[in-house]
């Protein structure tokens, strides 16, 4: 079944503008009070400044990426949390979760689970202060595509000097991106030059789910 949020940006920000619209011009209809849209507009506060930068400065500004995937995957957590709601509550009709651009439950299909393989990662420091991040799955490893029903890796890193113990603890690891397509190319600052960073990848569904963590990857920042 295709996830009612749509994967590009563009698509995704027309879908919410829709969605929390919507939702505001009918609270009483859809069984909602003000009160609950104040996380969602929070959040599609924070997506409508990242966003705008991010299609500004694609090119050249790699922070500005990260920010906009941070907020969406901020975002899209409140929005599914609000329409889990709405999916279970009987004030909804089939009508208004069209309205909205919600899935409309099928009795006869089967929910996406969550991604059961790991990501098999392999980074490359042929420049300085850069990392080229590849990814296959363990069940394909000669493949590039992903495993079925998977939306992308999430990609995740912790930069430690030189010496220090490979970190065992997914907690202590900074989110980089949600990575649809391999590879994924990260820019440092001179400051990381010489030390290690440590990549952890992790698969996820569309609807948010999230398999099993890869093996980390060491690889040193070429100063």
């Amino acid at each position: 079944m295709a996830d009612y949020i749509p994967a590009p940006d563009a698509e995704f920000n027309a879908w919410q503008t829709n969605f929390v619209t919507y939702a505001n011009a009918n609270l009483a209809g859809l069984g909602l009070v003000a009160g609950d849209m104040t996380p969602i507009t929070a959040a599609q506060t924070t997506w409508a400044s990242a966003f705008p930068a991010h299609v500004t400065a694609q090119a050249s500004a790699q922070s500005a990426s990260a920010a906009k995937d941070g907020s969406r995957i901020a975002y899209v957590s409140v929005l599914r949390a609000l329409v889990k709601r709405l999916q279970a509550s009987a004030s909804v009709s089939d009508a208004e979760r069209g309205s909205l651009g919600i899935t409309i439950p099928d009795p006869g299909s089967a929910p996406i689970g969550p991604p059961t393989s790991r990501p098999l990662v392999t980074v490359e420091c042929g420049q300085r202060l850069q990392h080229t991040i590849s990814f296959t799955d363990e069940a394909t490893p000669t493949r590039k595509a992903k495993p079925a029903g998977v939306l992308g890796a999430e990609i995740w890193v912790n930069i430690l000097a030189i010496g220090s113990p490979t970190p065992t603890d997914p907690e202590s690891f900074n989110f980089v991106a949600l990575d649809t397509r391999t590879p994924y190319i990260l820019d440092f600052g001179a400051a990381d030059g010489g030390k290690n960073a440590h990549y952890l990848l992790r698969w996820v569904n569309p609807t948010g789910q999230k398999g099993p963590w890869s093996e980390t990857a060491s690889v040193t920042i070429g100063a």
